[in-house]
């Protein structure tokens, strides 16, 4: 009974009361009536106020605490409310609210190490299955032309040549991962400087028309001639971007297709567009084609010598300019990849006065 708030509200009451009433009895005029009804109405209202301060403002918090340290000690933190909002004139508040933070910021650290344990399992097995792939291949060859192919002029030539293709692909892989690790890690710096951006796009073109010709794909470049497409980044890492998405659209387009480049300057931004019309990405690979290795067809994307990085080497240069990748695409239809740019706005030199 004393462990309850109505338990100790009656015996806190009946003392209060039995106090109120030996105090009249010391009064001369004091009546029995008179001191029945104050015994009354003091035991009343001592019950009311001490039982409803002890079960909102301590039991209630009291209880609120025990819930969170069990759900702690099971490992079971759903259902755990912040209450940062919620007032109250109770001294157990801060504590619960002290409790209910640590043991949120507890779920949140474990959330995030138990993706980052997770992250790394898929990393280990995918950068394994990458590395594996080409190294097998130069092994093949190899230890094909160690035991006697190499004798015949004609075989040592293509297996040789097929060997280097691999190491060249394995040269490539390590680089963009060392080219990724620096991004995330900080050490590759961003150097800015003013260029022509449209200039940039017309001499990667340029580059890439021959593996276009190949496919028989044509690249259309718009722009509006009346305008200027300055802008103020890290020129050679933008390079890299456009290669990267002017690249992709002529790998995964359909042979004969076409690829639409477009570049638009609006207010204080340039926006680039690179649109194919080949096969499209699917709703349920978009929100992944930016993560490391990840491929929509990963049998093709080997087939057409992709590490699975560009993407992901695409977002982080552009999140380093303070910009994001944004993707559209429609299965069967093609699809689109866009980013922004900061205009470099040049005021013009003011005339000088003459006397």
């Amino acid at each position: 009974m004393l462990t309850t708030s109505r338990g100790i509200s009656l015996i806190l009451a009946v003392a209060i009361s039995a106090l109120t009433v030996a105090f009249l009895m010391l009064m001369d005029d004091a009546t029995p009536t008179l001191l029945i009804v104050a015994g009354g109405i003091s035991f009343s209202v001592s019950y009311i106020l001490i039982n409803v301060t002890l079960e909102f403002l301590i039991f209630k918090e009291i209880g609120h605490i025990y819930t969170v340290l069990g759900k702690i000690q099971k490992k079971d933190l759903t259902g755990i409310a912040d209450g940062s909002n919620r007032t109250s004139i109770s001294p157990l508040r801060k504590i619960n609210k002290t409790i209910n933070s640590y043991a949120l910021a507890k779920n949140k650290e474990i959330e995030t190490l138990q993706k980052n344990a997770e992250f790394r399992r898929e990393f280990i097995a995918d950068i394994s299955h990458e590395l594996k792939t080409p190294i097998f291949a130069a092994q093949g060859y190899v230890h094909t032309l160690l035991d006697g192919a190499v004798d015949d002029k004609e075989v040592r030539y293509k297996f040789l040549k097929r060997a280097a293709k691999s190491l060249n692909a394995l040269d490539k892989l390590v680089h963009d991962l060392l080219t990724l690790s620096q991004m995330e890690s900080g050490v590759n710096k961003f150097h800015f400087e003013s260029f022509d951006l449209r200039e940039l796009l017309q001499e990667l073109i340029e580059e890439l028309e021959h593996k276009a010709e190949k496919r028989d794909i044509l690249i259309r470049f718009f722009y509006d001639k009346d305008k200027t497409f300055k802008t103020i980044a890290d020129k050679d890492k933008i390079f890299r971007v456009c290669q990267n998405l002017i690249s992709n659209a002529i790998k995964y387009n359909n042979d004969g297709g076409e690829v639409e480049i477009r570049l638009k300057s609006h207010k204080n931004q340039i926006t680039v567009e690179v649109k194919d019309n080949g096969k499209g990405i699917p709703p349920e690979d978009l929100k992944r084609i930016f993560e490391r290795f990840y491929r929509v067809e990963k049998s093709r994307s080997r087939e057409k010598g992709g590490t699975g990085l560009g993407l992901a080497i695409v977002k982080h240069i552009l999140e380093g300019h303070k910009s994001k990748i944004s993707v559209s695409s429609t299965v069967g239809k093609g699809s689109i990849f866009s980013f922004e740019l900061p205009l470099d706005q040049v005021l013009p030199e003011k005339p000088k006065k003459t006397q």
